[in-house]
């Protein structure tokens, strides 16, 4: 059975409620980080919008990625991320992935009435 997008914001929510920050690149990556590590180094990579616990709780912080992700571009996803010894991307969870909502027209690359 396929996932609805009310199953992946339940994922997400789920996932919220441990997180210890959440960033957006102002495109389509949109990150919900799980430990201090993932922290420093997204904040490294200089994203901003970069919003903590100490700046949101947890609904709050909700309430912010939907509103992100709403307002990002088609190829948007959400992952979460923690640190991992070895592989770095073995940290990384897809919780909603890229065209998980392709069936949404807000989303659409390509307008309809495109002649090539």
């Amino acid at each position: 059975m396929q996932k609805t997008m009310d199953d992946y914001w339940q994922d997400v929510e789920a996932t919220v409620e441990d997180a210890r920050a959440i960033a957006f690149d102002n495109c389509h990556k949109i990150y919900v980080l799980m430990d201090d590590e993932q922290v420093r180094v997204v904040a490294g990579y200089g994203y901003d919008p970069l919003i903590t616990k100490d700046d949101m709780s947890s609904s709050e912080m909700l309430k912010t990625l939907r509103a992100w992700f709403q307002a990002s571009c088609g190829l948007r996803f959400i992952n979460a991320v923690c640190t991992v010894e070895g592989d770095p991307n073995d940290g990384f969870e897809t919780l909603i992935p890229q065209g998980a909502d392709e069936d949404d027209d807000d989303g659409d690359l390509w307008d309809d009435d495109y002649d090539s």
